[in-house]
């Protein structure tokens, strides 16, 4: 599990193409610090398994259902990537629960550069904007980030000094594609409620409901 806490700023610096999936090297300096064959490291916010690692670089295999759906197939040597090591047990959760499983990609539509700070609006698949609200938690890029507003098809989000001077969302233009991973609360919601048209958890859903008002009415007895 991440939380969408940046670590460092990488870079990609080889990309070997094996059919049907990929061997990425990527430079990490600290995130491969302590690290060992079989951890996992968030790349864009990608959960990724190191394969091996030396002199502050890492391998990791990526097979072809992640490149189709994230935006890492769209990375090519010198790619700038964010990075982050899994949270320790005990260790502060800084941003929110981030699994590292991609749901997505969106697009930077625009850039609203202020003083200090930056806006920008993003498109997203419109499966995925029932699960963004305003005020909510959102991962853009492996970097967990605020929404402020959130429509039909799109989301926006602001970004401090610091983000833009860590992370990849820094040097990101209209047009880029970015992965999103939404709340994953909201769709275990989702899910228990039947919301999900064709789950067949209709049913469950009822069955919550009578219980709930059930509980109410013997309350209003008491």
């Amino acid at each position: 599990m991440f939380t969408g806490i940046v670590e460092e700023l990488g870079e990609v610096t080889a990309i070997e193409n094996l059919g049907d999936s990929s061997r990425f090297r990527l430079r990490g300096p600290v995130v491969t610090e302590n690290a060992k064959h079989g951890d996992s490291i968030a790349v864009n916010g990608v959960c990724l398994t190191v394969v091996d690692f030396e002199n502050g670089e890492f391998t990791a295999d990526v097979m072809a259902e992640t490149l189709n759906r994230s935006s890492l197939g769209a990375l090519a040597t010198g790619s700038r990537v964010n990075l982050e090591r899994p949270v320790a047990v005990g260790g502060r959760l800084g941003g929110h629960i981030v699994q590292g499983h991609v749901d997505g990609t969106g697009t930077v539509v625009e850039r609203t550069p202020s003083e200090h700070w930056e806006l920008v609006r993003i498109a997203l698949p419109a499966a995925l904007s029932r699960y963004v609200v305003e005020k909510g938690s959102i991962t853009v890029d492996g970097v967990s980030l605020t929404v402020v507003d959130a429509g039909p098809d799109f989301f926006t989000i602001s970004l401090i000094p610091t983000t833009l001077a860590l992370t990849t969302l820094g040097i990101k233009g209209p047009g880029d594609p970015v992965n999103l991973e939404v709340d994953v609360l909201a769709k275990y919601v989702e899910r228990l409620l039947g919301a999900d048209a064709g789950t067949g958890t209709t049913e469950t859903a009822g069955t919550a409901g009578t219980a709930l008002k059930t509980a109410q009415t013997e309350e209003s007895d008491r």
